[in-house]
């Protein structure tokens, strides 16, 4: 098969073995697209390596076709249209994967559509609703709120009746921010958010990509009992924690990742997925925010656009180009 091969320099389309497979419960897919992820480019400099076991091909969600199903699978057949949650592999033409991480595609939406669901939405519910817990009304401030995972938390926020607050690097991105459904946001060039989201009514919940450069501010904003849910370090890994507010207001702190996490784990929340937002995604109530696509062989291009923080919702690639 043909796989993009990395290095911190280049990306290159070239031959690649194909995954060996499929073992008991696994299935193997045809990819016809695959998301751009933060998470590839830090693997790609040398910052975020595949867990054991897993490809060491970029690419974490993926859709496309079955054309083999492994043995005690139930519920997938060859020749079914899916998206899939990887750990590793999805810039490739074949990938293998547990069938627990994949999802049969909601009715209405296709393949390309649909390879913008598996990243943004399991990460947006596993920290919003699993590790954050969100209560009836409670309010929600999402940093990086324009990125795939932060256009797929609005829409949840907007959907479930949680208020949410973004911050973001552009008017712009505000403004589509806001149409999809977020009450009220920050452009974080004109500095701090601390009052813009007091003013508001402060976070129950936050999650947070940014890490370090934060944290200060986000203990300033949670309010009581409240929950910071960190799923990246893109602003340092190291930052002073003022253990007295923490314990007088209560608040929590949860680190979270989804690529390592267990088949079993991953299971579950797809499962959570396919029951409470597929359907949401299917009446069109949610729907996949693509901001552009490139060929596979042009997946520089495509980094260079993530890196720069130029999207708006999901970069895809196309790698069949099947619809």
């Amino acid at each position: 098969m043909l796989a993009i091969h990395h290095d911190e320099d280049r990306l290159i389309w070239r031959e690649s073995p194909a995954p060996v497979g499929p073992a008991p419960g696994e299935v193997r897919l045809k990819v016809a697209w695959t998301g751009v992820n933060r998470a590839d480019l830090m693997q790609r400099a040398g910052h975020y390596p595949p867990p054991p076991g897993a490809s060491p091909i970029l690419g974490l969600e993926v859709s496309g076709t079955l054309v083999e199903v492994g043995e005690g699978v139930e519920g997938l057949e060859a020749g079914q249209r899916v998206c899939a949650l990887l750990a590793g592999g999805g810039y490739a033409e074949e990938v293998v994967v547990d069938a627990r991480q994949v999802l049969p595609l909601p009715d209405g939406l296709d393949l390309r559509q649909a390879a913008a669901l598996p990243e943004a939405f399991a990460t947006a519910w596993l920290n919003l609703f699993m590790e954050g817990a969100l209560a009836s009304g409670e309010r929600v401030l999402l940093h990086a709120g324009a990125s795939g995972v932060g256009t797929a938390a609005i829409q949840l926020c907007r959907t479930f009746g949680h208020p949410c607050f973004v911050t973001l690097g552009s008017d712009a991105k505000l403004a589509t921010c806001q149409e999809l459904g977020a009450e009220a946001g920050w452009n974080r060039h004109r500095g701090s958010f601390v009052d813009a989201v007091k003013g508001w009514g402060g976070a129950d919940l936050i999650l947070d990509p940014v890490g370090a450069s934060y944290l200060a501010d986000n203990q300033q904003v949670l309010n009581n009992d409240g929950r910071l849910v960190v799923i990246g370090f893109m602003g340092g890994r190291r930052a002073e924690l003022d253990f007295g507010r923490l314990l007088m207001k209560r608040q929590r702190v949860i680190g979270s990742t989804l690529r390592s996490r267990p088949p079993a784990e991953k299971g579950k929340i797809l499962a959570a997925l396919q029951a409470h937002v597929w359907p949401r995604l299917a009446s069109g109530e949610i729907a996949p925010l693509i901001d552009l696509s490139w060929p596979i062989a042009e997946a520089e291009a495509a980094h260079a656009h993530v890196q720069a923080d130029a999207n708006v919702g999901k970069v895809l690639l196309e790698v069949c180009g099947e619809r």
